[in-house]
């Protein structure tokens, strides 16, 4: 079914086939299409064209039948006056500007190659896990590379937002927002909604006067995260108890709702119990949060200074009920790359933008640049369909570029859906 958006493609990339004329039989030639307008208004503005030897310059609006235009109103509204080509898939009517004088258009049926059509149309009807999956495998994507910052700092920017919404809850406090980010991260996606409450209840003013006693930053941590109240409890669940209830009369906390945790279907070392635990070492063990990040460390460094592990006593748990085989529960290697990725990154992109600070936001995407290619379901994905996957920049552009794109099938603003489509880049 042909659609104004892919009008707009065969403009805007110049695929129209030449010796164009319009309905009224002049001679047409596309000097420059314009630039395209995503808000209202006509669909190119301060496009150029030669008709019949005379060069115009000004707006360039597009429908698949010439009535379009009137069904949108465009005969009423004086920003459509300047229009000097109507270019539709099928003439319908004539269209006339407000003076009554008709508008030049150009007829586009038989007009552009039926193979790209047809590639398009196979892209919009597939169901496949992209679009493009079957057109893509096996071809090269040689600009990708070039485009992957782009989409990076895209995926940032739409990262940045639930920080600027943090950070409005802080009032503005940096340390605050850090701290209710990073323990979002800890979450790793399952929990991290119910990580970032467990913050929210449980300010990092608080938690950060006990960081010297591990014992009582996991009795506030567990109390606040509603774990402690089991019929079954062993020893040092008990002494938990015992110091939370004496902190939480003195704080006056108020603890997240009952059941939100999630288990089922996690790894044990994923449970929330165990990443709770080893939050609350990095809060014992390390003297800073904000600080350090802002520093701008190395990969090398924030490996260093996430390299920690739950209390001893999980080293035989993984939930209070029940001992489990030895097992020192250290932050694995992989998670601590999704936390560079996921929170260290993010942050830093944030607090330049925020700073008007462009070395945080450089070192923002170094850092991407620095940590392996992420390991799930899309990147293997990708890498099925031949997309190089050398780090987690590249990873990162190509979850961007599915959800912002290949999701919302947005084959014709895409990079590689424009290559796809290209004849001559077919042939070459």
């Amino acid at each position: 079914m042909m659609t104004e958006e892919f009008i707009h493609f065969l403009w805007k990339f110049r695929m129209l086939k030449p010796e164009l004329r319009t309905t009224s039989g002049e001679e047409l030639q596309i000097i420059h299409p314009g630039e395209h307008n995503s808000d209202s208004g006509p669909d190119f503005f301060n496009s150029r064209i030669r008709l019949e030897g005379t060069l115009w310059a000004g707006n360039v609006e597009m429908h698949v039948l010439a009535s379009d235009w009137n069904r949108h109103n465009h005969s009423a509204d004086r920003a459509y006056d300047n229009t000097i080509l109507h270019v539709v898939h099928t003439d319908d009517i004539i269209i006339r500007r407000s003076s009554g004088e008709p508008i030049p258009t150009l007829v586009i049926r038989d007009r552009y190659p039926a193979d790209v059509y047809d590639r398009y149309e196979e892209m919009m009807e597939n169901r496949q896990w992209i679009p493009c999956r079957k057109l893509l495998v096996g071809r090269h994507i040689p600009d990708f590379a070039f485009w992957a910052p782009a989409l990076v700092v895209e995926r940032l920017l739409g990262k940045s937002e639930r920080i600027r919404e943090i950070l409005k809850q802080t009032g503005g406090n940096w340390e605050e927002t850090y701290y209710r980010w990073l323990a979002r991260g800890f979450g790793f996606r399952i929990n991290a909604f119910p990580f970032e409450l467990l913050a929210r209840s449980l300010p990092f003013r608080i938690l950060s006067r006990y960081r010297g006693n591990p014992l009582q930053v996991e009795a506030l941590l567990f109390g606040q995260a509603n774990l402690l109240d089991r019929a079954d409890e062993d020893d040092y669940q008990k002494r938990l108890r015992i110091e939370y209830g004496f902190l939480q009369s003195k704080h006056l906390l108020e603890p997240v709702g009952a059941g939100m945790w999630k288990f089922l279907r996690l790894r044990p070392s994923n449970f929330p119990t165990i990443r709770i635990s080893q939050f609350g070492n990095l809060i014992t063990t390390r003297e800073s949060l904000l600080s350090f990040i802002l520093s701008c460390p190395s990969g090398n460094d924030l490996r260093d200074w996430f390299d920690i592990r739950a209390g001893s006593f999980w080293d035989d748990h993984f939930t209070f009920e029940r001992i489990s085989p030895m097992n020192v529960k250290k932050l694995g290697a992989a998670s601590i790359e999704l936390l560079i990725i996921n929170v260290v990154a993010p942050f830093l992109f944030y607090y330049g933008l925020e700073k008007d600070a462009e070395r945080f936001r450089e070192h923002a995407v170094r850092l991407l640049e620095s940590v392996p290619p992420e390991d799930n379901a899309d990147i293997r994905n990708w890498k099925e369909s031949g997309m190089e996957t050398p780090d987690a920049l590249r990873t990162q552009a190509l979850m961007q570029l599915k959800s912002s794109f290949c999701d919302r099938r947005r084959c014709l603003s895409c990079r590689i859906g424009r290559i796809i489509l290209d004849m001559k880049k077919q042939a070459g």
